[in-house]
């Protein structure tokens, strides 16, 4: 049986037909998705389907007493929010009928033994029972702990949440309410990967008929049993989850173009007869052509138009390929990153801890993690947006990093989206149109105020200044945020393609699962400690499997990791204990920004490519000669000499390295692309500077006098 039916609904404003003959049914307890591009009408559907818009045609039709609940975008400007006392009271009041009965069992009970005695309490009770009531603030607790929202907010007022928590509370009102028919639009915003997990189960254990409009192919896949195509203002009905209906709709399209082209050959074919019999004066075939041919034009079936696709381009602006970098392109070494103090006397947030990591040329990093567990926070100090609190992060030479904040609000050059990129970057009017246009910028929209941009446009707008420059590191925060699926897939495929080192904050598991190798994994912090940061070599869904069996933790592997570190340490110090071999320091930096232990560097400077003997623990006998054996010891004035002006260059450039730091982090340089190009180039010098000066500082240690 039905629970929802349309017939022929049309939506329209003004001359803009946003729906057309849209017709379809929603049984019980049925999970639908709804898809298609933005500005398709998924949203304006749903508004009319919940009666907050009227259809200009067409009928909606409700089963009889049917509770319908509706989660919109806006959720967060709900007027609930602006008189619940709490966030508990406010998810509470979601199941409104189970407190209504439970106030008036209380106030039958407070009456005395009669009225608890009646027929009538007996009937409420066992009502109240079947509605699961008994048990309301344990499915209040469960949906707001399931959704991510901490513990300390749940007696907060709403008004002292942000927008992304709102949505999320509005969200767990709606599940505790459990109505007939559940409309979520775009539910998995603002979601990390537990919450969207806990939502998938949740949602697929419900009773009730779902609708939902989604991007999220995953959630999709997960969730739902049929897909609802909003395309060219019509509606087609799919089987199955996203990517069944993607196999299915493909194979449509394909049968429709046929049909279509054997409908075009046929049409030629009666227009060649149709001239033939006219030249030859032979009126009644002529005319018996005319109507075959007036019959096929009548029912010539429409094209299925291609999705309008982001072009991402494979170079930059100019034309010019992005640099090789260095081998090592990034690496942290002991890094908290937090926020200064914001006022004299008060102390520093510190957020993130990342004892080592390290992205080589080409890596693909997934940076995932919980909400609030600190990934921007880390991905702003490697960008140079942030100074970390404690340790380094280097950035190896040749290193062009470009930076996608999640926010999508940093200040942009000119007034129009045309303006925008012309002030990012020295080309002709012309170039640049048909730069943008690759980002679905055609015709007028290029002269549209960067203030007017919707979600979708600001972030095709910011992904178009970021391509703009010969980038080799892709710093980028929740890239897919506003985009539709045909966006999303475009992004993936360039993501894919793309020779760029990426390191990359996403909750889209699709992308990750796509497009990632690698991962570093931010587990929160305990009793007010940051968060720490450990990699896991492999895949997203290999690591939730070891998670979910587990067999792996962030806490774990960094602990793993430092056990490993000060095993090596043990034996440099037993090797050198026998065999003479330095021990000084643990650690060296390589000149091309990266770091390797002492073991790995202990003949570094002497040996050749090709040669790869190493010293160990064991008798002299047959032991080759250690670095600190084959360098002549210097005398003390020497020695005294060459510290002084090795600590000198450490601290012109540590000040240097700091200043363009500072200047990187200016609104005025990031909008200005050439200024960019030349501080980053000049601070990967500085950093190969350093750590050629930090190499001599170790030689100089082994050539100490004795």
């Amino acid at each position: 049986m039905s629970i929802l039916r349309l017939e022929g609904v049309r939506r329209e404003i003004g001359d803009f037909v946003i729906l057309d003959s849209v017709s379809a049914t929603l049984a019980r307890g049925e999970r639908v998705g709804l898809v298609g591009a933005n500005g398709a009408g998924k949203t304006t559907l749903l508004e009319i389907i919940a009666g907050r818009e009227e259809a200009d045609g067409g009928l909606v039709g409700l089963a009889r007493g049917t509770l319908l609940g509706l989660l919109t975008q806006e959720a967060h400007l709900d007027r609930h929010f602006s008189s619940a006392p709490s966030v508990r009271a406010i998810v509470r009041g979601g199941a409104i009928e189970v407190e209504r009965m439970e106030h008036e069992l209380a106030a039958m009970e407070a009456r005395g033994a009669v009225d608890v005695q009646s027929p009538e309490y007996a009937a409420l009770r066992d009502r109240f029972e079947a509605l699961d009531g008994y048990h309301l603030d344990q499915r209040v607790e469960e949906a707001l702990a399931g959704l991510g929202l901490r513990r300390d907010r749940w007696d907060s007022p709403p008004a002292e949440l942000s927008g992304g928590e709102q949505t999320r509370v509005a969200l767990a009102r709606l599940l505790v309410a459990d109505p007939d028919l559940l409309m979520l639009d775009e539910p998995t915003n603002h979601l990390d990967i537990a919450a969207l997990e806990w939502l998938e189960g949740t949602l697929v254990r419900r009773r009730g008929a779902l609708l939902v409009a989604s991007h999220d192919r995953a959630f999709l896949d997960n969730v739902v049993e049929r897909v609802w195509e909003l395309r060219d203002r019509r509606l087609a009905t799919f089987r199955g989850g996203y990517s069944a209906y993607l196999l299915q709709r493909e194979a449509a399209d394909a049968r429709t173009r046929s049909v279509v082209g054997e409908s075009a050959s046929a049409i030629a074919r009666e227009e060649e007869l149709v001239q033939r019999y006219r030249s030859q004066r032979k009126h009644v075939k002529m005319h018996e052509h005319e109507r075959r041919l007036e019959q096929l034009r009548s029912g010539q079936p429409t094209a299925p138009r291609r999705t309008v696709r982001l072009g991402l381009p494979g170079s930059s602006l100019f034309g010019a390929a992005p640099a090789r970098s260095a081998e090592v392109v990034v690496a942290l070494d002991r890094v908290l990153c937090g926020y200064l103090p914001a006022a004299p006397g008060e102390a520093a947030v510190p957020i993130t801890r990342a004892d080592r990591l390290e992205a080589r040329r080409g890596d693909r990093i997934g940076l995932v993690g919980p909400n609030g567990a600190g990934k921007s926070t880390l991905l702003r100090s490697i960008a140079g947006q942030l100074p970390t609190l404690e340790g380094f992060v280097r950035i190896g030479r040749n290193v062009m990093p470009g930076y996608l904040s999640q926010l999508r609000d940093r200040p942009l050059g000119g007034v129009s989206v045309l303006d925008a990129l012309l002030a990012a970057a020295p080309v002709t009017p012309g170039a640049a149109r048909s730069y943008l246009a690759r980002f679905l910028f055609r015709g007028d929209d290029v002269q549209k105020p960067v203030s007017e941009l919707s979600g979708g446009e600001r972030s095709r707008l910011e992904l178009a200044l970021l391509g703009a420059g010969a980038t080799n590191l892709l710093l980028l925060d929740e890239p897919t945020n506003h985009l539709d699926i045909p966006a999303r897939e475009a992004l993936e495929a360039f993501l894919r393609d793309s020779e760029a080192t990426l390191v990359i904050v996403s909750h889209d598991r699709r992308l990750l699962e796509t497009v990632c190798k690698r991962l570093w994994v931010v587990q929160p912090g305990v009793r007010g400690r940051p968060a720490v940061v450990a990699p896991f070599d492999g895949g997203y869904r290999e690591w939730r499997t070891a998670v979910t069996e587990g067999r792996w933790t962030a806490e774990g592997e960094r602990a793993r990791r430092a056990g490993a570190v000060g095993a090596l340490a043990g034996d440099g110090q037993r090797g050198a204990a026998g065999g003479g071999q330095s021990g000084a320091s643990g650690r060296s930096r390589s000149t091309d920004g990266g770091q390797r232990s002492a073991a790995d560097e202990q003949t570094a400077g002497d040996r050749r490519p090709g040669d790869r003997t190493a010293a160990g623990p064991g008798p002299d006998r047959g032991r080759p000669q250690t670095r600190s054996e084959l360098l002549p010891r210097l005398s003390k004035d020497a020695y005294r000499r060459e510290r002084a002006r090795i600590e000198g260059d450490l601290v012109r450039l540590g000040e240097r390295k700091m200043a363009l730091e500072a200047g990187l982090s200016e609104p005025a340089v990031q909008a200005n692309f050439v200024e960019l190009r030349r501080l980053g180039s000049e601070l990967a010098d500085v950093n190969a500077a350093l750590d050629l000066a930090e190499d001599a500082w170790l030689t100089l240690e082994e050539r100490a006098p004795a």
